[in-house]
């Protein structure tokens, strides 16, 4: 399907989204769209997607006008999106999910929908039990599922926005060979990544945004420097890595096992000290969150003992953690660490210490004003957070978090960041090393858990590895770990 987008303008407020955007793109190709976060890319495609309405401009499917009001238009029109954060029914089964959206007829054919399911499910290599709440899967599988609905409700033209961030490397590595199947079928495949190794393995031609306007559009093969100008208009570089931490122990872990319904983690000892940065790796649902979970007191540890500075915080609730310096960032960001609904300042006022018994809005305003500036959050103290791009909102959590934290235990800190907010946001990370935070965080970048942490625990199906020394680890070594291939050890000793 030929998608042509002429002149697109949207505009939130002062704020210029998408400034008079025009990009072809031809039927059987995989266009890549590049940009740093807030530079449009979102906007763009939930206009093309029936999400949201362009202020002025045109689209047209094989050179024919269209108008989309909502996402069944263009889901009957064949264009189809995957959105950085899933849009399902978290209390509804998979079944039921993978079914919305469909009308083959009155009643919902269950049983030729699971059939679709599982032949679905096949091709790409996931595997989803349909009868399983979409609540207890993690975000790679809600992700899964959303590409599988899609596919099958027959989408001509299907947009991707981050849709590598939750899912394992086989998985990537399938959805990519299934996408460029798909393009050879003619269908038309928009993929919106910050990650430019994707991007220039995948993708037949790029276009970049900056700023809401549309900088530059190139031909494979890509010079990485050329497409890294294009996006920030300058040269970006990585911060150094910084290895050094105190000899205080901060988080400590005695004999801990832990249970919940798809896995069971035993007998885990670790140590983590002032200023060290721990990365854990591993498939998504290998048990890293529930492991994240458990050191910030919001699941109970089934045996062992846990230590925060030396207290034991055995079976201690998870406000006993945060009044002792723990802060937990979720990987869900609309869901379980921002509140919809509710602006920038609303949230600045309930993360600080409440003074009196009156709301002081000015204080928060400032606090808000304050946030925004520090960490570049693209947006205003009046914005409510699911106004913000993917990426803002990442920024957003991170300007909330307290100060003065002992330990910082985080899901995906840099999900859906472009490369300059990645290394901005370790920048800021490492500041609170410096200060004596210990970080924890689970991340599917392995370079990124390679190059920021100290040392890294791999995760397989419970299991936990022994603590790497991540200078002594490459990606291909971490890469086999995370498959399984040579982790003798179940537990985990730091001794």
């Amino acid at each position: 399907m030929k998608v042509e987008l002429r002149d697109i303008h949207k505009s939130f407020g002062p704020v210029h989204a998408n400034d008079g955007i025009t990009l072809d793109i031809p039927a059987g190709t995989i266009q890549g769209l590049l940009g740093e976060n807030g530079a449009g890319k979102s906007t763009l495609m939930k206009s093309l997607s029936g999400f949201m309405e362009p202020d002025s401009g045109q689209i047209l499917l094989e050179g024919k006008p269209v108008s989309m009001k909502s996402p069944a238009d263009a889901i009957a029109h064949g264009v189809g999106m995957l959105h950085q954060d899933p849009l399902d029914f978290p209390p509804m089964q998979v079944i039921d999910n993978f079914l919305i959206g469909s009308h083959q007829s009155l009643l919902p054919q269950r049983g030729k929908a699971r059939r679709a399911l599982r032949d679905l499910g096949d091709q790409f290599g996931f595997s989803l039990d349909p009868n399983a709440y979409v609540d207890t899967l993690t975000v790679g599988e809600r992700q899964q599922l959303e590409i599988l609905r899609l596919l099958w409700l027959g989408v001509r033209a299907m947009i991707l926005d981050e849709p590598t961030t939750g899912i394992s490397a086989p998985q990537r590595q399938k959805l990519f060979q299934t996408l460029k199947r798909l393009a050879e079928e003619g269908r038309t495949i928009i993929f919106v990544s910050h990650k430019l190794e994707e991007v220039e393995g995948l993708c037949h031609r790029v276009a970049v945004l900056r700023e809401g306007r549309l900088v530059g559009e190139t031909d494979a093969p890509y010079t990485t420097s050329k497409l890294v100008a294009m996006m920030f208009g300058k040269e970006v570089r990585l911060i150094p890595r910084t290895p050094g931490y105190g000899d205080t122990p901060v988080l400590q872990l005695e004999g801990v096992s832990i249970e919940d319904p798809r896995l069971n983690i035993e007998d885990v000892n670790l140590e983590v000290r002032e200023g060290e940065v721990v990365g854990l790796a591993g498939m998504e649902g290998s048990g890293q969150r529930l492991f994240l979970q458990t050191c910030a007191g919001l699941v109970r540890p089934v045996a062992g003992k846990l230590l925060l500075d030396g207290e034991d915080m055995t079976g201690r609730h998870y406000h006993d953690f945060k009044s002792r310096g723990c802060a937990f960032m979720p990987a869900s960001r609309l869901e379980e660490g921002l509140i919809p609904g509710m602006t920038l300042t609303e949230h600045f006022i309930l993360t600080r210490p409440a003074k009196g018994l009156f709301v002081n809005w000015e204080k928060g305003r400032a606090s808000a004003r304050e946030g925004i500036a520090e960490f570049k959050v693209r947006g205003e103290p009046y914005s409510t957070v699911e106004s913000l791009s993917g990426g803002n909102q990442q920024r957003a959590l991170l300007a909330l978090l307290r100060s003065n934290l002992r330990l910082l235990l985080m899901e995906q800190p840099t999900r859906g960041l472009d490369m300059e907010s990645a290394i901005f946001t370790w920048e800021k990370l490492k500041e609170r090393c410096l200060e004596g935070t210990a970080v924890v965080f689970v991340s599917s970048d392995l370079e990124e858990l390679l190059h920021y942490s100290d040392r890294v625990l791999v995760f397989f199906a419970g299991k936990v590895s022994q603590p790497l020394e991540s200078h002594d680890v490459s990606v291909e070594r971490l890469g086999e770990l995370i498959g399984g291939v040579g982790l003798d050890q179940p537990s985990g000793s730091a001794q």
